[in-house]
């Protein structure tokens, strides 16, 4: 496999981790010194981040759909696992991306229920990723 230009989808890289950081910086303050305000800054930001993970995955879905019918092999695995289709630094890049939000929602499940709809959206970029810069084997004819 061609290895994509250093800097391809760096942008859907950062916003993860953004995305990370703002979860933190919202769901363990509220979790340890709780408080009505906290508590809603929490929620409305783990909700925000939950729906903006449905909808990454289904653009992810649409564009792997596209690709598939352009001639391209994309599968679950490749499209949103990038199983073969991003190189290792990728692919590091989002599983330590999911795995920081995995912490942060396990610490802070019980005073922040809502966190726990957050670890969607690593795997939801990761797909998005791969549908815009991913590279997948040619589908086969049959």
């Amino acid at each position: 496999m061609n290895d994509p230009a250093p800097d391809a989808g760096r942008a859907i890289i950062s916003f993860g981790w953004g995305a990370d950081i703002v979860f933190g910086l919202t769901a363990i303050p509220a979790a340890i010194l709780g408080g009505d305000v906290l508590d809603a800054i929490a929620i409305g930001v783990s909700l925000l981040l939950f729906f903006l993970a449905c909808g990454v995955f289904l653009y992810a879905f649409g564009v792997g759909i596209a690709r598939t019918t352009r001639g391209d092999n994309v599968a679950v695995a490749n499209l949103f696992f990038l199983q073969g289709s991003a190189p290792r630094r990728v692919k590091r890049q989002f599983l330590w991306m999911f795995l920081v939000c995995l912490a942060i929602a396990a610490a802070t499940v019980v005073a922040e229920p809502f966190g726990v709809l957050v670890p969607m959206l690593p795997p939801g970029l990761a797909g998005m990723w791969a549908a815009r810069h991913g590279q997948f084997p040619p589908r086969p004819r049959h």
